[in-house]
């Protein structure tokens, strides 16, 4: 039966699934995936849970990819289903799957730190590299049918380049905190994502701005929930040709890469797509 309630960051919906979520610590705990904090969330049902941050990066997919395991293994004992649609109901605020990175070098210096608010000129660049990756990446961060029913207007998901301080209106944020803990929030991904695949083309981003010193703009504040940027594609279709004509992706995946990943995609958009969904039959029979 689907939960209707929502207890946006309550303990209601925290006590009502307590024997479960219970369950996913202690499965995390002992196969060593570091969950952290748990919130309920703006959709019935919906949670979030932080992984502790990782100094390597193919751990942190790895976590990412056994808590998804974890989470489905106790939902089943409970009687439940555990989804990670991008948007499993239409009139509900969609999942993400948010990745936070830091760059430190090998003397424990956080790099994105230079003393001051704004963060260091490496910061910037990052963000200006992330802003560049966007549009042809958006094949790896949103990548089937379902995961573009999630970017919609004022829904708590960006669909825009910009960036900001503690703006989570806008699809890069540098969050609140102390200053040499300075981050990046990649607002993007879908819960539907490869995490392999979506902090390779974060980290791709963030290299590709830092070497070419990208200027990101100045960070906007406000909301920009309401504003589509028309340079990124959403729709699958239009991302896989945004990813085979970018530039930064190929660099980075490989040619190869793109093309056999593209061509994938469409085997399994051709199959989806021969498929007739109820409202068809709803609407024209």
């Amino acid at each position: 039966e689907r939960e209707a309630s929502v207890s946006v960051y309550g303990v209601q919906d925290l006590d009502r699934y307590v024997e479960f979520l219970e369950d996913v610590a202690e499965a995390a705990r002992i196969q060593g995936v570091p969950a952290t904090t748990v919130t309920s969330e703006h959709a019935p049902g919906q949670f979030e849970v932080n992984l502790h941050h990782q100094n390597d990066a193919a751990l942190a997919a790895n976590h990412a990819v056994f808590l998804r395991q974890i989470i489905r293994g106790a939902a089943n004992r409970h009687g439940m289903d555990a989804s990670f649609m991008a948007k499993p109901y239409l009139n509900a605020p969609g999942s993400g799957m948010h990745i936070h990175v830091s760059l430190v070098h090998k003397s424990g210096r956080n790099v994105f730190d230079d003393g001051t608010p704004q963060g260091s000129e490496l910061l910037r660049y990052a963000v200006g590299g992330l802003q560049a990756i966007m549009g042809e990446g958006m094949a790896v961060f949103a990548p089937n049918v379902n995961s573009y029913r999630r970017f919609v207007p004022n829904a708590f998901t960006p669909m825009n380049r910009r960036w900001g301080y503690n703006n989570r209106s806008t699809g890069i944020r540098i969050p609140a905190g102390a200053m040499d803990a300075r981050r990046i929030e990649h607002r993007v991904s879908g819960a539907d994502a490869n995490p392999y695949l979506a902090i390779a083309a974060v980290l791709a981003g963030i290299h590709y701005g830092i070497i070419n010193r990208l200027d990101p703009g100045q960070p906007f504040e406000g909301n920009a929930g309401g504003f589509t940027d028309v340079t990124v594609p959403f729709a699958i279709d239009s991302a896989l040709l945004a990813m085979e004509n970018g530039k930064i992706i190929g660099e980075y995946f490989s040619p190869a890469y793109v093309d056999v990943y593209c061509a994938t995609k469409r085997v399994e958009l051709a199959r989806f797509r021969q498929h007739i969904p109820p409202q068809e039959y709803s609407w024209y029979l």
